[in-house]
Order: structure tokens, then sequence, then C-alpha cells
């Protein structure tokens, strides 16, 4: 009897002590958190994940997702308050994962995924260092994972991504390259990726929604596949009707792309609910938006943003724009407001901000009618803005850089019109008079020409744009410019 009651202790302890430890389940609950977290119906995913944590205690999926609804908000709003309480958390969950079964492929792909995420909210808040370090510490568990479960294709979606990334850091960023340690093409990563958003195993088809934003990102970016990207965005939504974060990326490709007409009409039909994380950036879009069209209504839009938004990037365009806008209705009292509150506020962390510190700092106000010109044919209005330079020439203006941008503004308007002959002479006269100056236009006329002439297959004379486009120093926009540059170089073929 005594044998027997041993035995019955015996194996309920192990059976308790089995149901006690940690582990890995993604099931239907944690399914449905997760789709909804990359949707940006954050809201919705935490009561999901706080029923989850009740029933399951032991189940560590729940901290992974967490920690993707700290991600999204910490990387769109940029809250410092909110990071100071909340990015500690990042590094208990990477201990709390640790407690997993290492066996399980889960174990170090979801450690490599808030590596993952971590370096890009240290990247946001300005600590490059370690954000080097997460990220190349990311790469290496998702690599390591790989070997060891090559079934398991969540790895090479990421991992893929990353080799993207890291295969055209621009030479201002070097040491980043060179910290991570990362081999491989944009065409391998390109590949890797495609692989996991085409494949039909479970894990993949879950991870395809946030796959597919990685990829549109890079392929608008390093490929230059511009006109694919936006069918397959349209069809994507179609699919995601509710995806706020591909609506999100939709919205501001179609913004750099000059369509500000569809981006506007993307973010109108946007559904407005509790479900989705609050965030000020659809304000950011809007009122860059409507400012393109020279819509009245687009100075409420960025002036919320400017007023209320936590972060450092953009703000100081921001407040350039809305300067731009009391500049151009008359209002000349709230046009140097706000041009001082630029040179006062934000940083100096996004190129763009940058360059609104330098335009600030300039007590000249650009010539009305190149900046008019310029909010028209940014927003992809083009007739409107050639109508308004029609008849002009470039020594109608006094100032060498009016002079330039006049060229810059005509040629990309003809260019964006597809009239590239038109185009081609004055992105020449653009680079010819600004190649030795500060102001980006030269540089990206060579970008564009390199572009121009990619296009028509003529990757002989797209290579010596492109390098002339690297060659230039010391000018706005540098870094980007030649990350879009040197991709430009390896598509056709080269090595820069």
């Amino acid at each position: 009897m005594r044998k027997v009651l041993l035995l019955t202790v015996s194996v309920l302890f192990c059976v308790l002590n089995a149901s006690a430890q940690k582990r890995f389940e993604f099931n239907a609950n944690c399914k449905e958190a997760y789709t909804a977290i990359v949707s940006l119906r954050t809201e919705y995913a935490k009561l999901l994940l706080t029923n989850e944590q009740r029933i399951n205690p032991n189940n560590l999926i729940p901290v992974l997702l967490e920690n993707y609804i700290d991600f999204y908000d910490l990387f769109l709003n940029e809250d410092p308050a909110v990071y100071k309480k909340r990015f500690p958390l990042f590094e208990d969950r990477l201990d709390q994962l640790e407690d997993g079964p290492e066996d399980d492929p889960w174990y170090l792909f979801s450690r490599a995924l808030v590596q993952f995420q971590t370096a890009a909210v240290e990247a946001k808040f300005d600590h490059n260092w370690s954000a080097g370090l997460s990220f190349r510490a990311a790469f290496l568990n998702f690599k390591e994972n790989q070997k060891s479960f090559p079934a398991f294709l969540p790895n090479t979606l990421f991992r893929g991504a990353m080799q993207v990334a890291a295969g055209t850091i621009p030479d201002g960023y070097k040491w980043l390259a060179n910290l991570m340690g990362i081999k491989g093409t944009v065409s391998d990563g390109m590949a890797q990726m495609n692989k996991v958003l085409n494949a039909t195993d479970e894990w993949s088809q879950l991870f395809r929604e946030e796959g597919l934003f990685y990829q549109f990102y890079l392929k608008y970016y390093i490929l230059n596949d511009r006109k694919e990207i936006f069918n397959s965005i349209q069809r994507e939504l179609q699919k995601y009707p509710f995806n706020q974060l591909l609506l999100y990326l939709a919205v501001n490709l179609h913004l750099n792309t000059q369509h500000a007409d569809i981006a506007l009409k993307l973010i109108q039909q946007r559904k407005n609910s509790r479900e989705y994380l609050p965030t000020l950036v659809w304000d950011f879009e809007e009122g860059y938006a409507k400012l393109y069209h020279l819509d009245i209504d687009a100075v409420n839009h960025l002036e919320k943003y400017a007023t209320q938004f936590k972060g450092k990037y953009y703000i100081k365009d921001v407040l350039l724009k809305i300067s731009w806008y009391y500049y151009l209705n008359g209002n000349t009292a709230k046009a140097e407001k706000y041009r001082l509150e630029v040179l006062r506020r934000g940083s100096l962390a996004a190129e763009a901000d940058k360059q609104a510190q330098k335009q600030a700092s300039n007590p000249k106000w650009p010539d009305p009618l190149l900046l008019k010109a310029r909010l028209y044919s940014d927003g992809g209005y083009y007739m409107e803005a050639l109508r308004l330079l029609f008849g002009k020439r470039y020594t109608d203006f006094k100032n060498t850089v009016d002079q330039i941008e006049f060229n810059y503004r005509v040629a990309r308007i003809y260019d964006e019109l597809g009239r590239t002959e038109e185009a081609i002479p004055f992105y020449k006269l653009a680079i010819q008079q600004g190649r030795e100056r500060t102001e980006y236009f030269a540089a990206r006329s060579a970008l564009q020409l390199g572009m121009l002439f990619e296009a028509r297959g003529q990757l002989t004379e797209a290579l010596k744009w492109y390098q002339e486009c690297l060659d230039m120093d010391n000018h706005d926009y540098k870094n980007s410019l030649d990350q879009r540059a040197k991709a430009g170089v390896l598509r056709c073929g080269k090595t820069p």
C-alpha cells in the first residue's frame, strides 16, 4: 500500500512538474493576437493576450507578442516617457524567453525577434552603437536557428530582410556593416524573403503580412521596382483590409512617389477604431498630402502633429512646412513664428530635419513661385506645377540656388510626365551648376538620370550617372541619395 501511494505521488508530481514547465505554444488565441498586432489593432490584441495568460500562464508566446506591441508603439510614437518605462521590459522578456525549451524552433527565433525589435527602437532613439550590437545578435540567432531548424521558414524571412538592408549601407555607416559582419547580397536576401512569402506552410502563412511590409519597403527603396510594388500593395490591401501597418506603408510610399491624391484617399478610407494603436502618424501623412495640393486645412493636421507628437523625428520638417503654408497665404507673422520654432525644436537625426534646419537658418524666404511648384510637384500635381513655370527660364531668377532649383524642378516634372527627352538637358544643367554646392539638386539629378537610363536598358550610361551621384560630397541628403545610387549600381551588375 505504501509503495502504491509513493508511486501515485511520484507520477502526480511528474505530471504537475511537466505542466508547470515553460513552453512555446502558438495556439489559435496567440495567432489571432499576432495577426491583430501586425495590423496595429494592438488594443484588441491586449485583451486576447490577457485572456491567454490567465488560462495558459506557462505559455511564452504572449511574452513575445507583448514585445511586438511595445515595439510598434515606441517606433511609431517615439514618446521618451514611454521609452523610459517600457524599453527595460525588452531585456526582461529576453530573460523570460530563455526559460523555454532549447530544442524548440521558437526558442532562438523569439529571442532573435526581440533583439531585432530592440535594434530598431534603439536606432529610433539614437542609440546607434547598441542598436548595431542588437542587430548583429538578432542576425546570428536567426542564422543559428536556421541551421538547427531549416524547415522553419520564418528564420529565412527575417535573415533575408537583414541581408538586404546590410547590403546597401551607405559609406557614412560602414562602421555598422563591419560590426554586424553580415555577408550576402541584395539578390540573395530578396530571394530568401520571396521563398517564405510564396510558401504555404503554417508559419510562413502566419508571418506573411509582416513579411510583406518588409518586402515592399525594401523593394521600393533598394530594387526601385515601383510600378510592381504599387500593384502588389493594392492587391494585398484587398486581402488584408484591416491591416493598418500595410496601409501606413502604402500611404507613405505613395507620398514619396508623388501620389498625394491616392495617399489621401487611402487615409480617408482607414477604419478609425479604438482597437487600433493611437498614433499621430496619420495626421503627419494627411497634412503633407493636403499641403501638396495647397489645401486650406492641411495646416490643421500639421499643427496637431507639431504640438502633440512626443518624438523628435520630422518635427523640424513639419514646422518648416507650416511656416511655408502661412508664408504662401500671406501671414508673415505666423510664418516667422514657425520658422523660429524650427531652430528650437526637434533633432537633426533625420536628413529631412537637417535640411529644414538649414533652410530655417537662412533669413531669405524661398521664391514663392518655385515653392508652389515644388509642393505641387512633390504631390504629383505636375500639370499645375508646369503651368506655374511655363514660359520661364533659369536666367529669370537672380539667385544661383533658385536657378539650379528651377532646372531641377522642370526636369523632375518632365521626367514624371514621361517627357524624358525634355527632362535630360535640364537635369544635366542642374548638375553642371550645382555639382560643387551643398544643395541636393545636383546629386538628385544625377540619381534621376541613372534611374532614367536604367529604365531604358542603357546600363553603361546609368552607371555613369549613379557614380556621378556617389562622387558628389558634402551635400544635403548625402546618405540617403548614396544608398539609392549604390543600389542602382548593384542592379546594373557592378560593385560600387
